[in-house]
């Protein structure tokens, strides 16, 4: 009898599966194996050793093990079942995340042709040999009771001449024997992945993968100089090089020879000669990021106090929300407080909303703490993940900095938790598992018996909550380091501005004046736009039609190329920012046949323009995902704005992402407002977070700062308060109207997600999960809505309904979810179409 063991695969099941281990294999609980499931070679996690062998089933054995030693402690692995269990994802899609080792395994792709597609070959090579026409011949297959002469009949009436010679090409190949990688399919054969798809979806053939472990290592080549060799006689070119290498102590990567246009085939000619050598080296990491100009000041006496407060605390689980105003030097008092984890041999992670957005971080630590520091964001190739993760791990690198996945570093000695802007969205996953980062700290802190703080000039409303009642101690930065002013705000009403001026603009007056006097001083300012491209939408002036994405329910956004005039001509681009679908502007309205199209609205790219009519000596920049695409984009443009080559930046809310510009005395606010109107009962809180956040943009160095707010709601609460810097103001007034609803922080919410391609299925699924609700009623403890369309109805094609769940307790919410899944499940509603998003923080 086999020794047997549990392994939690990256699949959507809740479950774990039974593998037998082979002789010579050795598993322990947390280690890596590589186990077949279907047609596939999946990498699982071993979730228990040396379990019984089933006697209801035969099981698979495992088709390698991965590690000798365990890669996860038993605390990852009780961090990973409480996450499962809290978020009702599947245990091995959690574990997926915990561990970016993809680079370690290398992953192929084969087809192979299927016994029902060797039947349709057959019926075609038939059909060719009788009549040479394959296409003639459909009305001999349509009498056969076989399900693959009907699917043959069905596709060759829906493909062209050119797509069925293609399939039977791939299937001849396939037929020839073993199965064929899809590489080969595609470049030898032309073979696209659409055609492929179409054939697995016929079943005429099959995928497989294949799975193997690979050296991940990265590695560089160099070019090294050879000293002792005699010189013979040299072209100018490999002069040239020799001289280089030279006069870089006689090594230089080939990237760098590359980049100075030196010919490689001349390279390899010094090396066939003997004057040069390559060698491959492992490759260095660079933290990357901006260097600070000075290293981070004295503490005041505030910040002293928050270190005493935090420091005295390292050793045992201690919650902490650090309340501090914008620019009151809470990064000051994480540096300060990490290192003096570091020197009682404690490890600290760091997170931060976004790594890109703030490079300053980066350029911090690495002053901090230099090659102790280790870096964990999807921006990372595979291989700098997986070795970064090898560094933490072996405690190389006792400081950690990341986004929301950095949570699960494998840090050994964890003393500190540090959660930087603990308020922002980018901390709960959009897809499973769908964990906030934010909640997860808390939880791994409370395994790890260490320290968590959460800082934040405004917090979550569940924190502060948390801080009232006493879950969290509450520590405060009232007032900004050397005694700065917080900048002054002034309301502009956009509604008396139409009145006065009699247009529609997208700049005030007073917004202009004001930016206009700050570059005339040699200031520079910051305009937030909160909306990307040119025009966020189009429509038909005759009929109102709206111009859609054809795969989503949402309004395609205007983007004009650079250079041409301001009007929007037929033939410019129009994008869906959901799934990316591109179309040019249409001469006359696809409905209606009107000529009068008119784009509504102004986005970061139409502001930018603006700014430049206005102000044509001014040296503008743009920040947004249009402008800011890969790795390095950001950083160069914080570059430019420090070094004051940029004094007029407009852009999303990117800008408002903690950026420490001392040059920086003016902000501007256009738009943001429109928030406020959308389904979504976080609206306010989200409105007053962003005008709070970039207002603190400005006036962080020795001049004093000023902000102008434009808005049509001048009297709303969340905007009032963010004027005045009154974050307690807004709580209070906010927290009443949550707790009368019974929204968070009082109470628990769900938002429960079915998705179809197509929406009949949509809709009778979600009715399905809507009846059980109501024939399963728990006496008021779970409040169901819905299920109706979701606000947004389809995105990449998919068609979207929802429920939400608002409970008075979690257990009570949990268990209304399983008791859900479990109905689906014996309903037959798919487990991978429903999404169950525990504490959802977007509803759309």
């Amino acid at each position: 009898m086999p020794v047997c063991c549990e392994v939690a695969l990256p699949v959507p099941l809740d479950r774990t599966f039974t593998y037998a281990v082979r002789e010579g294999q050795r598993v322990g609980r947390g280690a890596r194996v590589i186990a077949p499931f279907r047609n596939e070679k999946l990498i699982g996690v071993v979730t228990a050793a040396d379990v019984q062998e089933p006697a209801e089933f035969e099981v698979k054995y495992l088709e390698a093990v991965l590690d000798e030693e365990p890669l996860l402690s038993e605390q990852l692995l009780e961090l990973a079942e409480w996450t499962a269990q809290y978020y009702l994802a599947p245990l091995g899609e959690v574990l997926r995340a915990m561990l970016p080792l993809m680079a370690e395994v290398r992953r192929t792709v084969y087809y192979r042709i299927t016994d029902l597609g060797r039947d349709v070959l057959a019926r075609a090579v038939e059909g060719d040999d009788r009549s040479g026409s394959v296409l003639s011949n459909l009305s001999s297959a349509a009498a056969d009771e076989k399900d693959g002469a009907r699917a043959h009949a069905r596709s060759k009436k829906k493909l062209s001449r050119e797509e069925w010679d293609m399939e039977r090409r791939v299937l001849s190949r396939l037929a020839e024997g073993e199965p064929v990688k899809v590489s080969v399919l595609r470049s030898a054969m032309g073979a696209s992945l659409p055609v492929l798809a179409g054939l697995t979806r016929k079943k005429w053939i099959a995928r497989e993968t294949a799975a193997v472990e690979r050296d991940a290592q990265r590695t560089e080549r160099f070019a090294v100089l050879l000293p002792e060799a005699r010189l013979p006689k040299l072209t100018e070119k490999q002069q040239a090089i020799l001289a280089e290498l030279a006069a870089c102590n006689g090594e230089l990567p080939l990237a760098e020879l590359r980049k100075k246009d030196l010919s490689s085939s001349t390279l390899q000619t010094l090396v066939r000669r003997g004057l040069v050598r390559i060698e491959e080296r492992a490759a260095a990491f660079h933290l990357g990021g901006l260097t600070p100009a000075a290293a981070p000041f004295a503490l005041n006496a505030a910040q002293a106090a928050a270190l005493a407060t935090l420091t005295a605390s390292l050793g045992a689980f201690h919650a902490f929300l650090l309340f501090g105003v914008t620019g009151s030097g809470k990064t000051a008092v994480y540096l300060a407080t990490m290192h003096a984890a570091l020197e009682r041999g404690l490890a600290s992670i760091l997170l931060v909303p976004e790594i890109g957005l703030t490079p300053q971080t980066a350029g911090l630590l690495d002053r901090a703490f230099g090659q102790r520091v280790a870096l964990l964001h999807s921006a990372l190739t595979p291989e700098e993940r997986s070795e970064q993760w090898r560094r933490i791990r072996s405690g190389d690198a006792p400081i950690v900095v990341g986004t929301r996945s950095a949570i699960f570093a494998p840090a050994p000695n964890l003393g500190l938790i540090l959660v930087d802007e603990e308020h922002d969205q980018s901390y709960k996953q959009e897809e499973t598992p769908r964990y906030n980062a934010r909640d997860i700290a808390v939880m791994r802190a409370k395994l790890a018996g260490a320290a968590v703080v959460l800082g934040s000039a405004t917090p979550s409303l569940e924190s502060w909550q948390n801080a009232e009642n006493g879950k969290y101690a509450r520590i405060e930065l009232r007032d900004r380091v050397m005694n700065r002013p917080l900048p002054e705000v002034e309301l502009v009403d956009m509604r008396k501005e139409f009145q006065e001026t009699g247009q529609e603009q997208l700049f005030s007056r007073s917004l202009v004046e004001q930016t206009r006097n700050a570059l005339e001083r040699g200031e520079q300012a910051l305009i937030l736009l909160n909306r990307r491209g040119y025009s966020f939408a189009v429509i038909c002036r005759a009929c109102g039609e709206k111009l859609e994405c054809q795969n989503c329910a949402i309004a395609l956004t205007h983007h004009k190329p650079v250079g041409e005039d301001s009007l929007a001509h037929a033939g410019q681009r129009l994008e869906c920012h959901y799934c990316g679908f591109r179309r040019m502007v249409p001469d006359r309205c696809p409905k209606c046949d009107s000529e009068y199209l008119y784009y509504l609205g102004a986005g970061s790219q139409q502001g930018e323009e603006r700014l430049a009519e206005i102000f044509p000596g001014a040296r503008i920049g743009r920040m947004d995902r249009d402008t800011v695409r890969g790795r390095h984009d950001l950083e160069r443009l914080l570059a430019r704005l420090h070094s004051g080559e940029i004094n007029l930046l407009v852009g999303t809310q990117m800008i408002a992402k903690g950026h420490d510009i001392h040059g920086v005395t003016l902000v501007g606010v256009v738009g943001c407002d429109h928030a406020l109107s959308m389904p979504d009962f976080r609206a306010a809180e989200r409105v007053f977070q962003l005008i709070s956040q970039v207002s603190g943009r400005a006036g962080r160095g020795a001049l004093a700062g000023r902000v102008v707010v434009q808005t049509y709601y001048p009297d709303h609460y969340a905007i009032l308060a963010a004027t005045k810097h009154d974050y307690a103001a807004f709580a209070e007034r906010e927290l009443k109207y949550r707790r009368w609803m019974h929204y968070p922080p009082f109470g628990a919410l769900a938002n429960v997600l079915v998705q179809s391609a197509k929406l009949e299925e949509a809709a009778g699924w979600s009715s399905v999960l809507g009846k059980y609700f109501v024939q399963n009623e728990n006496s008021g403890a779970v409040r169901v809505l819905g299920p109706c369309t979701a606000p947004i109805a389809r995105i990449k094609g998919v068609y979207r309904f929802h429920l939400i769940l608002k409970a008075s307790s979690r257990k009570a919410l949990n268990a209304a979810l399983r008791g859900m899944l479990a109905h689906a499940e014996t309903a037959g509603v798919p487990r991978r179409n429903v999404t169950v998003d525990v504490d959802a923080l977007r509803l759309m």
